[in-house]
Parts: C-alpha cells; sequence; structure tokens
C-alpha cells in the first residue's frame, strides 16, 4: 500500500497539525517513541520538517492547515484522513500533499514509511487512490485542457512544439519553416513564454523547461 521505507541517517522532524487534541496526542505520543524521528513546535517550522495533518476529511480546514504550513516553508505535507473522494484527492494534489494515508489502514509502520518517504522527497498513496487520482488528471486534460489547447506541463502545445526546437539549436527562421508558423509567430510565442514564466531570454526559457520535465 505504500513505499517501502527510506533508509535514514539521523532523526526526521515533523510536526503534527489535528483539529482533535486526542488524535494528535496520539499521534505526537507514538511518533516520539518511534525511531528516527522527533516532533517540532510551531516555531521550528523550516523546510527540513515533514508536516502531518491529520482529519475526518479533506475539508476546508485540512485544506487551510496544510497551505499554512507549506506557507512557513514545509515543503513536504502528509495527510492522514478517514475519508477521501475524488474531488478531495485531486484538491490534496492541487494542495501539495506529498502523501495520503487512511487512518484505518494507518499502522505504525505505514505511518513512519510515508513520513520517511516524503523526507526523502517521494510520494504515499493507497494503490485504489492511485489509480482515481491518474483517472481524474487524464479525464481534466481531455476535458479542460485539451479543448484550450492547454497542458499539465504549463505550456500550451504549440510553445512546448517552440521550446524543444529551440533546444535542438534552431533558430527563428528555421522554427517557423519547420511548424508552418511565420517568424513573427515564433517570436510572439517565445516572448509570451519568458513572459509568463518571468525568464530573461531564450536561453533560460529552454533551461527551465528541461529542469522542470516540460519537454
Amino acid at each position: 500500500m505504500v513505499a517501502e521505507p527510506v533508509p535514514f541517517k539521523s532523526r526526521i522532524a515533523v510536526h503534527v497539525t489535528a483539529a482533535d487534541p486526542l488524535s494528535r496526542a496520539g499521534i505526537v505520543s507514538q511518533l516520539r517513541k518511534a525511531q528516527g524521528f522527533h516532533v517540532v513546535a510551531d516555531e521550528e517550522l523550516s523546510d527540513e520538517v515533514v508536516g502531518l495533518v491529520v482529519g475526518d476529511e479533506l475539508d476546508a480546514q485540512v485544506v487551510g492547515a496544510m497551505r499554512a504550513l507549506r506557507g512557513r516553508g514545509v515543503r513536504r505535507v502528509v495527510l492522514l484522513v478517514s475519508r477521501v473522494d475524488d474531488r478531495s484527492l485531486l484538491a490534496a494534489a492541487e494542495a501539495g500533499a506529498t502523501g495520503v494515508l487512511r487512518r484505518s489502514e494507518a499502522t505504525a509502520g505505514n505511518l513512519g514509511a510515508a513520513l520517511r518517504s516524503a523526507a526523502a522527497g517521494e510520494g504515499t498513496l493507497p494503490p485504489d487512490l492511485l489509480g482515481r487520482l491518474l483517472r481524474q488528471v487524464g479525464q481534466l486534460q481531455r476535458q479542460v485542457l485539451s479543448p484550450r489547447g492547454l497542458t499539465f506541463s504549463g505550456l500550451t502545445e504549440r510553445e512546448a512544439a517552440v521550446v524543444r526546437l529551440l533546444a535542438d539549436g534552431f533558430d527563428t527562421a528555421e522554427i517557423a519553416h519547420r511548424l508552418f508558423y511565420s517568424e513573427r509567430t515564433v517570436k510572439n510565442i517565445i516572448h509570451d513564454i519568458t513572459s509568463r514564466l518571468e525568464l530573461r531570454n531564450r536561453t533560460h526559457a529552454v533551461a527551465y523547461a528541461i529542469r522542470e520535465g516540460l519537454i
């Protein structure tokens, strides 16, 4: 159900957020007894901390807690919730959840593995939720993005085509010839990309696209 435990060399800092004080106290007690973790307070939050947000469902309160943690520099957040449906699963992804566990399935071992995976930059998701998330993403691409010429990469299809050719070393005239655009259109596309993504020039655009896995 979860990723294999990731080997660790030092203790992982974990911050626990829960609306229910008893749930928080129980999880904090469990983590303090477990090998490889230490629980940190609000004033100790940083980008080295893994956030653990506990709730019944992914409601506005839980999403708000996730965003508050990310606003204070916590980049890796694991959700421990009782119920999760397709809409809340997408909301979790949009809010930046690194992992999702159902409370009914969260043993001490599963929870520890999820936190270690998050600390290593990896994700955790039960197989059935992963399948549902992939279906939701595919549906979003087909029904919302594709009709508008958009992709999840943040580039339109024609922008991605232009950047790929830039990466291959073609100049404006060659790109225009290959894509059957005018040179002015190619220049406008490059300008739109660099302006929207706040990039310095076309070289920076290529470097950004490669680094982000957009091409």
